[in-house]
């Protein structure tokens, strides 16, 4: 039998009943579900007995050779969904799902973000350091700018906390399992890449006023935007940062 390595600094999920649990997690939905990294294909063995159409992204060969072995009859994408294009392989939304690795979590939800008006929910597991960051809200030391991005355009469940010995090899944190949900209006009332602009430079010097960390903007002055601008990013909500993304004079 042909074994998938370990790559990407991805620990392997063992427990077969979380792996169940994860999956039953994504929402009654006939939509097409993408699973990222499956690795050796313990969420793929419960995803393939569901009834929507299913593949598979995965960069490491020997992994794609497993799964082609272990699962004759799915669709493999030898791929990097970082650098992926699914208008080739999808022909409208879909649905992700999987245990990411934790050193590109962070990228893979900002591809997704990328690619919103194609994928409604996204369902899997994380560092939770780095799920309860996603999940958190303002007036936290871990909100910040992944924080606001997807709860900009999703409803963010945290589901349940899974511990390190169900993986191998066993990480060195707990893992957090996560559901968003793409909100039926995810249209921002602002011009959205300028949002993400405004986001990003907030939080890169997080510890500054908004004043100072967003100096290269130039404001529309009114007493809302006085007051929001004494305050640090990290206290604003993201209608907040919509706000202040209006005054930005063009």
């Amino acid at each position: 039998m042909v074994r998938a390595k370990k790559h990407l600094g991805q620990h392997f999920l063992t427990d077969k009943n979380i792996a169940e649990k994860i999956v039953k997690s994504l929402s009654d939905s006939n939509l097409p579900v993408l699973e990222i990294g499956p690795g050796t294909g313990v969420l793929t063995a419960f995803l393939v007995l569901m009834p929507f159409p299913f593949q598979v992204i995965e960069i490491d060969s020997e992994s794609v050779a497993y799964l082609h072995q272990a699962f004759p009859e799915l669709v493999v994408h030898e791929a990097d969904f970082l650098h992926w294009n699914p208008e080739n392989h999808f022909e409208n939304e879909f649905r992700i799902i999987g245990n990411f690795p934790y050193n590109i979590s962070s990228q893979i939800l900002f591809r997704v973000l990328g690619l919103r008006h194609r994928i409604p929910e996204i369902t899997g597991m994380f560092q939770k350091e780095v799920a309860e960051r996603i999940a958190t809200g303002p007036g936290s030391k871990q909100y910040g700018i992944l924080s606001v991005l997807c709860q900009a355009f999703y409803t963010i469940d945290y589901l349940f906390t899974v511990p390190p010995q169900v993986f191998n090899p066993p990480p060195k944190v707990k893992s957090g399992v996560l559901r968003l949900q793409r909100k039926a209006d995810y249209s921002l009332d602002c011009d959205e890449a300028l949002f993400f602009k405004i986001v990003k430079a907030g939080f890169n010097q997080r510890r500054k006023t908004l004043k100072n960390a967003l100096h290269d903007f130039c404001f529309i002055p009114t007493p809302d935007l006085a007051h929001w601008l004494t305050r640090r990013a990290e206290q604003l909500s993201v209608n907040e940062f919509v706000a202040i993304t209006k005054q930005v004079r063009r």
